[in-house]
């Protein structure tokens, strides 16, 4: 630096503030103009009244960089200098009683061609390293400086083991087998082929289903809207069948016109069984009482022609009981109901639909049924049945098709103790579920050709049947059969009908709750039944184990409940 200028004085440096980093990187050019001044007058040294230009440090880093040694904090790129004579500065004195400590190398080291003493060029760097980021870490072989570059794509190196290509011998390729295109014909021909099999096979099953022909009339839409007495009622759809006798299945139930048993609520139809020992006491049930149901229809739903008399035994039977321990007779211990369109709807050929829900407990058996309006060929089951939808309550773990099962099927047979049933019979499962959870729509359709029995779906056919031989060749019934030591020569009792007899005549429907039974609809050993079929006090083992199949019915009433939505019938006409 000139003499002039130290006559006019010297800037004082600026003061450094953070984010000034940018602004020093922009002086660095001027200060590496001036780096050789800046080290001679800046440096300093280290013997008295020597020329700065004349002392060489050999840790000095070459002129290129020399400007390392310039105060960063000054931003003209120069420092004052002191006046002549004064560059050899006295170490400060310490106060009296005050020792001085050795001042340290700074954490980046001494200055290039400076010493440890305090100088304003070390203060100022000491205030910068206040704020500085600490040194930057040196590259290693694990620790290398991120690239923002894409992978290269390397490629890969060839394998010494394989061949070739142009090597290689292709015979397929100059000479073409003969048979490869037989081959590919053959194989798309045999592809179009099963394709083309495939769709005339599902054109001809379509057709093949049997449909109603013709038009159906409505002859009962009962949605249950309207309240007990309407439905119920001398102008109502709806017949209750009063009786204790079993209705020829053994059951252990009697049917009621109580409401407790059969009632409309909220749109729905509610077949609800109850206990008699809640209305008599149970100590009555197993003895000592009388029991007549004042109110009982069995006159009404087996008239007396006048070829047949009265049959008083059949009767009381039917209308009372009587409890006695040492018997083993019980009252029926179990209340329900069975209601009928016999006075109201009945149709020959058509079709019959009911949305309902099935009832959950044990020994519980709902059923969807229709009978004939007159017994044209006999007392049952020589004029037939059609079941459109029986179940049991029992749970999915019952081992003869618990609740989530459902089966239809026909009742036919020349004598009463001869039952075809076995040959058309059929059922519908649910295999994550059971038919207790919601409710389903259970269907017939019935023509002089055809008898369909499906749940929901045709695709869910429990039964199907085409009318294409005669009922009496279809059972392959013997010549001869023995009721007891008595042998009978079988008749045809169907011998002046159609295929369709005895299914050819006009039929009415039935919703009931039953209970129990002794015909095998509930198979003995079966699900821890508690009583034998064979068992001459079957009702009362039932009735002393109350405490088992009892809770499984749920205490709200309505888990045990036969709930009907809607009961739609059409007839062809």
């Amino acid at each position: 630096m000139s003499a002039s200028a130290d006559k006019d004085g010297i800037k004082p440096p600026s003061p450094f503030y953070l984010g000034d980093n940018s602004r020093r990187t922009k002086d660095k050019s001027h200060q590496h103009h001036n780096s050789t001044a800046s080290v001679s007058n800046h440096s300093r040294p280290s013997t008295a009244g020597t020329a700065a230009s004349s002392i060489v440090n050999p840790f000095s880093p070459p002129a290129s960089v020399v400007s390392f040694s310039i105060d960063p904090i000054s931003s003209t790129g120069s420092m004052p200098l002191a006046p002549p004579g004064q560059h050899e500065l006295s170490e400060p004195i310490p106060r009296h009683g005050v020792s001085l400590l050795p001042r340290s190398t700074s954490y980046y080291g001494s200055r290039p061609n400076t010493g440890d003493s305090p100088s304003r060029v070390t203060s100022g760097i000491r205030l910068r390293e206040t704020f500085a980021a600490p040194p930057a870490r040196p590259l290693t072989a694990v620790s290398t400086s991120p690239s923002l570059a894409p992978p290269s794509k390397t490629s890969r190196m060839r394998s010494t083991m394989l061949e070739d290509p142009s090597t290689l011998d292709k015979p397929w390729v100059t000479t073409k087998d003969p048979y490869a295109r037989i081959a590919y014909l053959l194989t798309y021909s045999v592809m179009f082929l099963g394709i083309a099999a495939s769709a005339v096979r599902c054109y001809f099953g379509y057709k093949s289903v049997p449909l109603i022909n013709g038009n159906l009339c409505m002859v009962l839409d009962e949605d249950f809207s309207s309240d007990t007495d309407t439905t119920f009622g001398a102008n109502g759809n709806w017949f209750r069948e009063v009786q204790l006798g079993g209705f020829g299945n053994g059951e252990f139930e009697m049917t009621t016109s109580s409401t407790n048993n059969s009632y409309t609520s909220n749109g729905y139809l509610y077949i609800t069984p109850t206990l008699t020992a809640d209305q008599i006491g149970s100590a009555n049930i197993l003895n000592g009482y009388t029991y007549n149901l004042t109110d009982c229809t069995y006159n009404a739903t087996n008239p007396t022609t006048s070829n047949a008399s009265f049959n008083a035994a059949a009767y009381y039977q039917s209308c009372g009981a009587v409890s006695n321990s040492s018997t083993g007779a019980v009252i029926n211990p179990v209340q329900s109901a069975r209601i009928t369109t016999r006075k109201s709807a009945s149709i020959r050929y058509g079709k019959v639909e009911v949305r309902a829900k099935v009832p959950r407990g044990d020994w519980l058996w709902p059923a969807i049924w229709m009978l004939p309006v007159n017994d044209t060929y006999g007392p049952w089951p020589m004029s037939g049945e059609i079941d459109i939808m029986e179940a049991r309550g029992n749970g999915r773990t019952y081992p003869d098709q618990g609740i989530d099962y459902v089966r239809g099927s026909l009742n036919w047979g020349p004598l009463s103790f001869l039952n075809a049933v076995s040959k058309t019979f059929g059922w519908w499962t649910q295999r994550r579920t059971d038919y207790g959870e919601d409710f389903h729509t259970y269907t017939l359709e019935w023509t002089e050709s055809f008898l369909r029995i499906y749940v929901d779906t045709r695709l869910h056919y429990m039964l199907e049947l085409s009318f294409n031989e005669p009922f009496f060749t279809r059972g392959d019934f013997p010549s001869v059969v023995e009721n007891g030591t008595q042998p009978i020569v079988l008749q045809n009792p169907w011998v002046n009908g159609t295929n369709a007899t005895p299914f050819d005549q006009p039929f009415y429907l039935i919703l009931n709750l039953a209970v129990g039974g002794t015909n095998g609809w509930f198979p003995d050993n079966a699900g821890s039944k508690p009583w034998l079929d064979n068992s001459k006090t079957a009702m009362l083992q039932f009735t002393e184990a109350q405490d088992t199949w009892y809770p499984t019915w749920g205490s709200d009433g309505e888990s045990s409940s036969f709930i009907v939505d809607y009961v739609k019938m059409w007839e062809i006409c």
